[in-house]
């Protein structure tokens, strides 16, 4: 069974975009792969961020996994920082791969760009610790959107020098060259009108555990006014515009009878927007009600969480001080 890896960062409670982009793809995953899902805190503190929440997050987003139906018998679930053969195994891939790539990454450069005045080592050792998270579990597929394909091939470079720096005494190599692929997930447009629901843009985002009254009030800023009236809501020249989104959001949801209405109305210049917002936060509410049931029982039962929580870690550690053996053996250590 071929293993796949996949992390998120520490940043707070899981929004629609990432359940319908990624943790549904999750649990189809986890029925035909080994897995490993993680919360990769290590990455979160290369950017700003509050130490003081920084536990909590990570907490919440295990127990989000869990309520999505994410199955501590079918895969396993990962705290980074709780297993330190990330951090061993980075130092030494980084001891082969030179600093001129990593500067060259695009990634690094908008990192560079989006935060001039905390520019760190961090950032620019991102892919490699990227890479080291993966190849510390021997994985061979990694989910992941397009844009992270440039530390896909980090990895793959990584991998291939290992590989033929310190070769196996067989015909085996120590490390695969981990491949992107595609899993599938919906586009969830942000609130804003503008990209994808992002937990970075305020204002952007729908969390899983918001009531039904926040999703109201979230949905009620959410902005209408493209300038352009009648016409179809979700033709080119209003791409990216909020009235878009929303009326994406009601397809996504599939509220076909209601999109259909909603849509002669806009043709017909009619549309009352607050009405629009009414039908789609009840029915958000209403997705996420389930979810939310699960999630109060793991909240309330928080032995639990800390007993899935370590044998996850028990799992990893196993796993992880496996590869290392065999690492720090052809390394000379």
């Amino acid at each position: 069974m071929k293993r796949v890896y996949s992390g998120i960062r520490a940043t707070g409670r899981l929004h629609l975009g990432n359940y319908f982009g990624a943790v549904k793809g999750m649990l189809e995953l986890q029925n035909k792969y080994d897995c490993i899902f993680s919360v990769v805190d290590l990455h979160t503190i290369t950017v700003p961020y509050d130490p003081s929440t920084l536990q909590s997050s990570v907490r919440e987003i295990i127990i989000d996994y869990l309520a999505a139906g994410l199955d501590p018998k079918k895969c396993k679930l990962e705290i980074q920082s709780k297993i330190p053969q990330h951090t061993e195994l980075a130092y030494l891939l980084s001891t082969i791969y030179p600093v001129s790539r990593l500067e060259d990454l695009p990634t690094y450069k908008e990192k560079r760009a989006q935060y001039p005045k905390y520019l760190n080592m961090g950032l620019l050792y991102y892919p490699v610790l990227m890479a080291a998270d993966v190849l510390l579990y021997k994985a061979e597929l990694v989910p992941v959107g397009i844009d992270q394909e440039p530390h896909l091939e980090v990895m793959r470079e990584i991998a291939r020098k290992f590989n033929s720096m310190f070769p196996s005494a067989g015909s085996g190599q120590t490390f695969p060259e981990p491949q992107r692929f595609k899993t599938e997930g919906d586009y969830v447009p942000s609130l804003s009108g503008k990209g994808k629901m992002s937990k970075s843009i305020e204002g952007s985002y729908i969390n899983l555990t918001d009531d039904l009254e926040t999703i109201k009030k979230r949905l009620a800023l959410a902005p209408t006014d493209s300038g352009i009236v009648g016409g179809d809501p979700t033709s080119p020249r209003l791409r990216g515009t909020g009235v878009a989104n929303l009326f994406m959001l009601l397809k996504l949801f599939k509220l076909d009878k209601e999109y259909t209405q909603f849509e002669q109305d806009y043709k017909d210049k009619k549309i009352r927007y607050s009405e629009l917002k009414e039908v789609l936060a009840n029915a958000i509410y209403k997705e996420l009600k389930p979810f939310q049931e699960r999630r109060k029982e793991f909240e309330n039962n928080p032995t639990l969480v800390d007993s899935i929580i370590n044998d996850g870690r028990k799992k990893c550690l196993e796993m992880a001080e496996e590869t290392m053996r065999e690492v720090r053996q052809k390394m000379g250590l």
